[in-house]
């Protein structure tokens, strides 16, 4: 017999872990996990491995590429659940659309915020994730109510727009489409704060990203349907399916090369689809399978993601982790251990302290939200 899940009166599950090993991956980064497993050159098969927790340098994709389409399109889940569970306590639109404005404002100061940490000192840069989570936030939120077809249709109108603008508007010096540096992208964050990414991002991702997050919240539609659990993981693999079909097809055919850093369409579809289908079998062992013995270790992170965010980008990179290592590798030296080992011991050791710091927050039911 078919199994149903009453996902309507029950939490997600799923989405807890799927936030939680987000923010997990992305604290290992800012602990100089995946830098000090790089450093060991673990041999080719190992090296490769250990790559695909690096963002590829330009045209490709690595896992690391999936991470922020993962946390936004997660977002707009969540964002989802929240507003139906509003909508039932006689929440309206346009009041929840106040609380969704406010926290907006709250993102893109945090995330400008930041940037002027990374400097150390005033500057106007648009490229976190943060930021860009502010405003595809407010746009999937303006369209929250519309139908799945709209929704579609926009997104896909957003596709069209990235392409449009990348291939018709060449200006002297920014004329080569996907070609980093010199893209509609770069010439953009040029006149909108004067400079462009050493890295090659680009602030105007906000307008193909909104894409993530809008399906995002069509994912929370759909899992809060009257469909059985079964329609639901199919209607996720076919989805992502297609995704990957049209995102890889772009690419290989030479339309659109995928491109993580100016967030080329191919680029928006392929990585949507491998995040569907990691939510499909998320959805299916957690919430349907019940194989959720030991969820707490993702969900005791997950409940606390945007403080676990930015206490180690700003405290655990100027503090945190530099307090740990003191004694980590002030011990592990005493032994003669090499100085590679050491610097991933004590990686995990500051990976590890920050997960205590979440779970503390979690068992005393502390929630710090923006």
């Amino acid at each position: 017999m078919e199994k149903k899940v009453n996902v309507s009166s029950d939490r997600l599950v799923s989405l807890d872990v799927m936030r939680g090993l987000i923010m997990i991956l992305l604290a290992g980064e800012s602990c100089a996990v995946w830098e000090s497993l790089k450093e060991m050159h673990l041999g080719k098969a190992g090296d490769t491995v250990v790559n695909q927790f690096f963002h590829h340098r330009w045209h490709g994709l690595h896992l690391w590429d999936m991470v922020q389409p993962a946390f936004m399109l997660m977002a707009g889940t969540a964002m989802y659940l929240s507003y139906q569970s509003k909508l039932k306590k006689g929440v309206s639109w346009s009041q929840n659309f106040k609380h969704i404005a406010v926290r907006a404002l709250k993102l893109f100061l945090l995330g400008t915020g930041l940037h002027c940490i990374y400097a150390g000192k005033l500057v106007f840069e648009l490229w976190n994730v943060l930021t860009q989570l502010s405003f595809t936030t407010l746009i999937a939120y303006l369209i929250i109510n519309r139908s799945f077809w709209f929704q579609i249709g926009f997104t896909l109108f957003l596709l069209i727009l990235t392409e449009v603008l990348y291939r018709a508007i060449l200006m002297p010096g920014f004329d080569q489409p996907f070609v980093e540096f010199h893209n509609f992208g770069a010439y953009m964050d040029n006149v909108l704060m004067g400079k462009i990414n050493p890295d090659g991002w680009v602030a105007i991702n906000i307008i193909p990203t909104a894409a993530h997050t809008i399906w995002g919240v069509l994912v929370g539609k759909m899992l809060t349907s009257p469909f059985t659990s079964k329609q639901k993981i199919s209607y996720l693999i076919i989805a992502g399916a297609v995704c990957l079909i049209a995102g890889f097809g772009l690419d290989i055919a030479n339309i659109t090369p995928i491109i993580k850093r100016i967030s080329t369409s191919s680029f928006v579809l392929a990585s949507a689809g491998w995040v569907l289908l990691f939510m499909a079998a998320l959805y299916w062992f957690i919430d349907v399978q019940q194989l959720n013995k030991h969820a707490w270790i993702f969900t005791a992170v997950g409940m606390n993601a945007i403080f676990l965010y930015l206490f180690f980008e700003t405290v655990g990179a100027q503090w945190f982790n530099g307090a740990i290592g003191i004694f980590v590798k002030g011990g592990l030296s005493l032994l003669n251990v090499s100085t590679t080992v050491v610097a991933l011991v004590s990686a995990m050791v500051t990976l590890f302290a920050e997960w205590c710091i979440c779970y503390w927050l979690s068992r005393n039911r502390i929630f710090i939200k923006i």
